[in-house]
């Protein structure tokens, strides 16, 4: 089963996240702070991180900040509060979902659940293992991915919302079923998560992402990409 890295300056959430994952078969890891948050992220083979958003030393979102300049590990943040500007922040910083206290822990695993069958962690892929169109080119196995030859760092929502524009080019997606395609479930209709995943692949693997000549949007229902 995945290794899991759960890191909450809260010990009593802590403990009872560890305990619940264990028993659904996961390994787990906990730290309780962003610094060690960061320490083991780096020295650790992990499937998923699961990380609060205000935390001693460093929060969690300077910690998932500096995790995305050495990974691309899945990240679930973790916050008491539940404005969307935070959730936006935290999408901008690399995490690829959100959860606010007090949540439903049947919820928690159900959302690994979602995103580790879509990382590829719980289950092997029978489909081609590289797919391109133009300089875009992502290994599906590996999990890696290349513009114009060079190597870019895609974060899993990232690799798998791509993945699915590469498998059905000229296929116009609403923000709903992206949301559902590659978030594996409903977001609570926050459709600025599909805009801001999009936004971030458009800066990675566009040469001019304010003129993109891949990922292109379709006024009113949502995004595709263009057919070569």
């Amino acid at each position: 089963m995945a290794k899991i890295l759960v890191i909450d300056d809260e010990k009593i959430l802590v403990k009872g996240i560890k305990f619940n994952l264990e028993n659904e078969g996961y390994e787990v890891d906990v730290g309780y702070d962003g610094e060690e948050a960061v320490e083991k992220a780096g020295r650790g083979r992990y499937d998923l991180l699961i990380l609060d958003l205000m935390m001693p030393k460093i929060d969690g979102l300077q910690a998932c900040m500096q995790i995305r300049e050495f990974s691309t590990v899945p990240i679930i943040m973790l916050t008491a509060r539940s404005e969307d500007t935070d959730k936006i922040i935290g999408f901008e910083c690399g995490a690829d979902d959100y959860m606010t206290k007090p949540f439903n822990i049947l919820e928690l695993k159900s959302r690994i659940r979602a995103i580790l069958r879509r990382a590829g962690s719980t289950e092997k892929k029978e489909r081609a293992s590289r797919i391109g169109h133009g300089s875009i080119l992502l290994d599906t196995d590996e999990r890696a991915a290349w513009k114009d030859g060079k190597a870019v760092d895609l974060t899993a929502k990232e690799f798998d919302l791509m993945e699915l524009l590469l498998r059905n080019p000229g296929r116009v997606y609403s923000r709903e079923n992206l949301l559902n395609l590659v978030w594996g479930y409903e977001y609570v209709g926050d459709y600025r998560t599909v805009d801001v995943h999009v936004r971030r692949l458009r800066e990675k693997l566009e040469r001019d992402p304010a003129n993109p000549e891949y990922i292109l949007t379709k006024w009113g229902v949502g995004y595709y990409l263009k057919h070569t």
